[in-house]
């Protein structure tokens, strides 16, 4: 059996037709607008922004942000012609299986699952420590052994587990609650945004901005570390210190993250309702408008503080605090509570759906892939999913939390940017709602962008990424390369009594 078999659009299509399998298409392109933004703009936007300022960029970390909006938006042009060519859900998992097999397919959905369980692990506590801190300003504190894991002071973190849990029943009672939940938020933190860019403006210093972008840093010798805890582009080619033109180029590396989440649309396509014309519009419309959000609230943020003043936890509340305005510090909690709510939320479902396709194709227990006779959602493997969540962001500090999200996500938009290459020369007859322009130029460009941002990760992110791939090699040659229905020649109706 070879590893590299392909999964036709054709077979894919006809499997999410299936009755058993059949998700309900309810969403509409403002759906998917509400998910993208939803799953983009969260602690990027209220934490990350001010560290790279502070230790990379400076005021140019709006330049960053464009650097960084540049390599996602070519990607993203990727992902639109996949999502309007396969509207199947799976995102990048479904893609590489029509394009590169089912061994690189595995892969990408194997890494995908630690991209999106950790993150939304890692942000549940993130949204646990604002919510116990909203809950402090009001005078009802929570005991310590419940709001922190047994590493960092406490027993268990409850209330990140108890948000997991409540987004888990939101997820499976129905997609439409899902966007609908998400709509609503995301209408809260955008008004929270574009408060502090408007109310902020007011208070902008020009003599911030200078210099616009500070004088470059050479590293400094006298601080010697493991190699593990540099960019792994400094053992190939050397330090490159913090400022100038390479502080910029670092800073993009680091708000990248924030632009993490515009890929969970294309997750979401076999439940929208005319996915050729909707998914480009979610995918490229939601990353447009938070490119935009990005840039001004960095210029607006760095204007108002001093950069080097910005290395804190919560920079935009630095910033109202700095211009004498303690009574907006609350309006920033709530979108960052908002915010996080949201991310939660789609990184959950983005990992349900990847996990229900890799079931449905037998590579997962096809167990996983049952949809709930109501409400036409993956139940079991979104119960499983918020389980592992809430334990997960209960008994692990944040800190222990790593970025493998990073790391996974740029992985998958350089398969999914090799993978439209692929296609075009494999299936050229396919009808394209989308296509991405100036091929092979864009889809070359997305690759090598994304590879390079990468490399600027830590050595300790890729010795983890290594150790969890390995694992998943094990598995597929232990398990999903025999029971794969590709593989097995096994219809869709076998794999529904599999399900019972």
């Amino acid at each position: 059996m070879s590893i590299m078999r392909v999964k036709s659009v054709e077979q894919s299509i006809q499997d999410a037709e299936a009755p058993e399998f059949r998700l309900r298409r309810v969403l509409r392109a403002v759906d998917l607008l509400g998910i993208g933004i939803g799953a983009i703009i969260g602690t990027g936007i209220f934490v990350l922004t001010g560290v790279a300022a502070a230790t990379d960029a400076g005021p140019g970390i709006s330049i960053s942000f464009v650097i960084s909006g540049i390599a996602c938006g070519l990607a993203a042009l990727c992902y639109a012609e996949f999502a309007s060519v396969v509207p199947v859900a799976g995102s990048a998992y479904t893609f590489s299986y029509a394009s590169l097999g089912e061994f690189l397919a595995w892969i990408i959905g194997w890494d995908l699952m630690l991209e999106f369980v950790i993150g939304a692990s890692t942000v549940s506590v993130g949204w646990s420590q604002y919510f116990v801190e909203a809950l402090s300003a009001v005078g009802l504190g929570l005991p310590e052994a419940l709001t922190a894991a047994p590493g960092a002071g406490g027993v268990m973190n409850l209330p990140a587990a108890i948000i997991a849990l409540l987004l888990t029943v939101v997820l499976v009672v129905g997609i439409r609650l899902s966007a609908s939940v998400t709509n609503v938020v995301v209408a809260i933190k955008l008004a929270v945004v574009l408060f502090f860019i408007i109310f902020g403006a007011f208070f902008v210093k020009t003599a911030n901005w200078d210099p616009f972008i500070p004088p470059h840093q050479p590293p400094d010798p006298s601080e010697t570390g493991s190699a593990l805890n540099d960019p792994l582009i400094n053992a190939i080619f050397g330090g490159t210190g913090s400022f100038g033109v390479s502080g910029l180029v670092a800073g993009a590396a680091l708000v990248f993250f924030a632009y993490i989440g515009f890929d969970i649309v294309a997750s979401g396509a076999e439940e929208t309702r005319k996915p050729q014309r909707d998914m480009p519009i979610g995918i490229l419309g939601s990353l447009a408008i938070c490119s935009v959000l990005y840039v001004l609230v960095s210029l607006v943020m760095t204007g108002i503080v001093k950069y080097d003043k910005l290395d804190t936890a919560a920079p935009m509340a630095t910033a109202f605090q700095a211009i004498g305005a303690p009574w907006a510090v609350g309006l920033v909690s709530l979108g960052a509570i908002a915010g996080l709510t949201t991310v939660i939320l789609i990184l959950m479902l983005g990992q349900a759906r990847v996990g229900f396709a890799m079931a449905r194709d037998g590579l997962l227990p096809v167990y996983f892939a049952k949809v709930h006779r109501k409400y036409r959602t993956p139940y079991r493997i979104t119960v499983i999913t918020g389980v592992v969540v809430a334990i997960i962001a209960s008994l692990t500090p944040i800190d222990v939390l790593a970025e493998m999200t990073n790391i996974g996500t740029l992985f998958a938009f350089v398969l999914v940017s090799i993978g439209v290459l692929v296609m075009r020369r494999t299936r050229p007859d396919l009808p394209r709602a989308f296509r991405v322009p100036l091929v092979p130029v864009i889809p070359i460009l997305a690759a090598l962008a994304c590879l390079y941002l990468m490399l600027n990760l830590e050595g300790w992110t890729w010795l983890r990424f290594g150790i969890w791939m390995v694992l998943g090699l094990l598995i597929y040659f232990v398990y999903s390369k025999h029971r794969s229905r590709l593989g097995r020649g096994e219809t869709i109706e076998d794999a529904a009594e599999e399900t019972d």
